[in-house]
């Protein structure tokens, strides 16, 4: 070999050498700075929440303004690019709380956000952790100042999700007397209807792009819809619009309005895609009643990790009083989980032939007789064209329902 190409040759190798070392020092920098890879803004009556999501952890200051109302949030180690830029586009017109959010690169290392109130707001922010598919995140949440007495009045859930991000549900609260009067005879048959997931949360998500927040929510608008035609019952919900509502404040909410009912409906996903049916559950204190139970209970009670970060511990004592509540209330469960069952068994495919049993946190009103329905597996591809159609959203809702009228009418027997 020549000198010449001797030269040419370890030059080749040289530069080869440089790159890749160029290259994993570029890749351990990249990995150490923060990158927004994603922002979502969910605006609902309740309060409007704001996401960052990023590669890594964000750290931030935040600080507020008045004359226009502003929050204003340093966030550090981070540099504008485009997916930060798009935010004030992603504000709603019709959001009760935020009116315009301004993004700039603050110095060379903080990137601020201004964000222009429509009222005066108290915030609530946070980081979460990597969970499912979403990776590390930091969550603004706008809440009102101001809660009127009638807004509370209302609808209980500003005063319950107050609570909740102070810690105050840690607090173990005495059972719940029942309204006076024989429910659907002297007074009406209070039921909770609880759609799950929602907002930053979107549940289980089909080949199609089906979220189950989507088709639980209309199912549930459609149940409550048929709930009101009855002149012996009431129907309220634990969400009517697309917010992520914490599950502790779900079960809280059903105690609140003090209902004798709480239906948690749902459309999830399984490893086996060729799973598919219809199934109903009831609370276990004891464990799942089968490997699919549990890992349905797994996945549902994963949502609070998902859309929040938990704030308090279970204010349900395991005490004797409770406990002995709590064997009733699941034992109504189980013969209420029985009817719907039965009603939904009439008109589409079951994947179980009996109430089911696991931990879902969602059912753990002590006092409460409630039920969990997966409507269907929204995993499945047959079923999860079935579920877009309003054709069997009726037929879910109009089955639940027959199930409620039929357990009401064993209440007093």
């Amino acid at each position: 070999m020549s000198n010449n190409n001797h030269d040419l040759t370890r030059r080749r190798l040289l530069q080869g050498v440089a790159a890749t070392w160029l290259l994993s020092v570029s890749q351990i920098g990249l990995a150490a700075t923060p990158q927004v890879i994603a922002v979502r803004i969910w605006p609902s009556s309740t309060y409007t929440r704001i996401t960052l999501e990023s590669s890594t952890s964000l750290k931030y200051k935040k600080f507020s303004l008045s004359s226009p109302e502003r929050i204003v949030i340093d966030i550090e180690g981070v540099h504008l690019n485009s997916i930060l830029k798009q935010m004030n586009g992603l504000v709603q017109k019709n959001d009760p709380y935020l009116k315009q959010v301004r993004v700039g690169q603050f110095d060379k290392n903080t990137v601020r956000l201004v964000m222009e109130l429509k009222q005066s707001i108290k915030p609530q922010l946070f980081v979460l952790k990597p969970v499912a598919e979403f990776r590390n995140r930091l969550v603004v949440d706008l809440y009102p100042a101001n809660v009127t007495t009638k807004q509370e009045e209302d609808d209980p859930l500003l005063a319950l999700l107050e609570d909740y991000n102070k810690g105050d549900m840690v607090k173990d609260e005495p059972v719940v007397a029942a309204q006076p009067g024989r429910a659907g005879r002297e007074r009406p048959l209070i039921v909770m209807i609880d759609p799950g997931h929602g907002g930053e949360d979107p549940g289980a998500i089909g080949r199609n792009g089906t979220r189950e927040k989507d088709i639980v929510l209309q199912i549930g608008r459609r149940l409550r819809t048929l709930i009101e035609r009855q002149g012996n019952m009431k129907a309220y919900m634990t969400r009517n619009e697309d917010v992520f509502i914490p599950l502790k404040v779900r079960v809280a909410k059903a105690r609140k309005q003090r209902a004798d009912l709480f239906i948690s409906i749902h459309a999830d996903a399984f490893t086996n895609r060729s799973a598919k049916g219809a199934s109903v559950f009831a609370l276990s204190k004891k464990g799942a009643t089968s490997s699919a139970a549990q890992f349905l209970a797994k996945s549902q009670n994963e949502s609070d990790e998902i859309g929040g970060v938990s704030r308090s511990g279970d204010r349900y004592l395991d005490n004797t009083m409770f406990d002995l509540v709590q064997t009733v209330t699941i034992n109504d469960s189980l013969k209420f989980g029985k009817d719907v069952l039965a009603r939904i068994g009439k008109h589409a495919t079951l994947h179980k032939k009996k109430v089911e049993q696991a931990g879902f946190a969602v059912l753990k009103a002590p006092d409460i007789p409630s039920i969990l329905v997966e409507t269907a597996f929204i995993s499945n591809l047959g079923e999860e064209q079935k579920l877009r159609t309003k054709a069997f959203q009726q037929q879910i809702a109009q089955s639940i329902m027959a199930g409620i009228v039929e357990y009401s009418r064993t209440l007093y027997k």
